[in-house]
């Protein structure tokens, strides 16, 4: 009897060709024969049916004749007879290697040869070097510290070299050994059968040195062997003038510390600036409210302007000025990061309106808005406004 490749996989005769990968993929994790120790000689059987059929209907070719006489003779005929050789190996055994000791990555190498035409494996070495943990941490700082820049400490938890063993992990005064089972590379071969028509060697973790390729036959007291130990730590960072809400530093260097020689991690400080109960920021500017009295306004004066830095900046604003009015003293905003540029100040003075007049300033008030007329003329607005 002719075998149905499509039941084999679990398919019908419209499925797509990612439909049949997927279930040659699922179906050849499942009947493994490594899978199935307890039932190796089915497993074997039925894996090779699985890669039969999954041979023929993943070849346009082949799936095309298949459909159309409905039999393997349909494209020669023995096709699963003892000639079939369901992978394409052309008879010869078939050896590869994948980089993890586990069941998954033998299957998604061995499969991935399969749909791509083979597959080298590239895993990291884990006795290589590597960059040490970056971590983050947050600092408050106030307006006046951000316009002017100031160096500041944080606390942060962290692991840091063992100052007893200094990062070896060994007891002082003893050695750390080359592992003798993968020689110092951290890794180790396994090679197995499969049904007696490929080979598989796979590359995993040793279980020895878990991977450091060291031994230590004597741990540090402190850390344990494991070469860090975590502590808090004080660091000292500068703050640039001109630094804004939010924005965030980085401490190069100054994260966890490196594997196996590699560098430190970094810090990624987050700044956060404390409001101003004068002052306001608006990109470089800095932005504030002056109050003057209405005699200020009226007859003009020259000003005394706070600054971020406390000192005064002397300013003169003519008669008639509005409530409301804006103007800008250059140079006393934000200095720009990385230029010697700086933002403006800039001041909107505000009108106050005094409340509560001596009778003798009343009378004057009276005596003004006699000279003035009661209320000023309404002006009307023209034909275009």
């Amino acid at each position: 009897m002719a075998k149905d490749y499509y039941e084999i996989l679990g398919l019908d005769k419209n499925a797509s060709d990612d439909d049949i990968k997927k279930a040659y993929r699922h179906l050849a994790k499942k009947w493994h024969p490594d899978a199935n120790p307890d039932n190796k000689k089915e497993a074997e059987e039925k894996f090779k049916e699985i890669g039969e059929a999954y041979s023929v209907l993943s070849d346009p070719q082949k799936k095309k004749n298949y459909d159309q006489f409905g039999s393997a003779e349909g494209f020669g005929g023995g096709a699963g007879g003892a000639g079939f050789d369901p992978f394409g190996f052309g008879g010869s055994r078939y050896s590869y290697t994948s980089g993890g000791f586990g069941f998954d990555d033998v299957m998604d190498d061995f499969v991935s040869s399969i749909f791509g035409g083979g597959r080298r494996s590239s895993r990291r070495n884990p006795n290589a070097p590597s960059k040490g943990q970056d971590l983050h941490a947050s600092l408050s700082i106030s307006f006046e510290e951000a316009f002017t820049g100031v160096t500041k400490e944080f606390t942060i938890s962290k692991n840091v070299s063992c100052d007893t063993c200094h990062g070896m992990g060994a007891k002082p005064g003893t050695s750390v050994e080359t592992c003798h089972v993968c020689h110092g590379t951290g890794q180790v071969r396994k090679t197995s059968s499969l049904g007696g028509f490929a080979t598989f060697q796979t590359v995993g973790t040793c279980d020895e040195c878990r991977g450091t390729g060291k031994i230590i036959k004597e741990p540090c007291t402190t850390c344990g062997g494991k070469g860090t130990i975590r502590k808090n730590v004080t660091i000292e960072v500068s703050i640039p003038a001109g630094v804004q809400d939010g924005q965030t530093l980085r401490l190069q260097g100054k994260g966890e510390p490196g594997k196996n020689g590699g560098e430190n991690g970094d810090i990624y400080l987050d700044i956060n600036v404390k409001a101003s109960k004068l002052f306001d920021r608006d990109g470089y500017n800095v932005v504030c409210t002056i109050p003057i009295t209405i005699t200020q306004a009226t007859l003009g004066a020259e000003l005394k302007i706070p600054t971020v830095t406390g000192e005064e900046e002397k300013f003169t604003i003519s008669a008639g000025t509005q409530t409301g009015t804006t103007f800008t003293i250059k140079g006393k905003g934000f200095k720009k990061l990385n230029s010697s540029a700086c933002g403006d100040l800039l001041f909107t003075v505000q009108v106050q309106v005094p409340k509560k007049l001596s009778k003798e300033q009343r009378e004057l008030f009276n005596k003004l808005a006699e000279s003035l007329g009661e209320q000023p003329p309404v002006k009307k607005k023209g034909i275009f406004g």
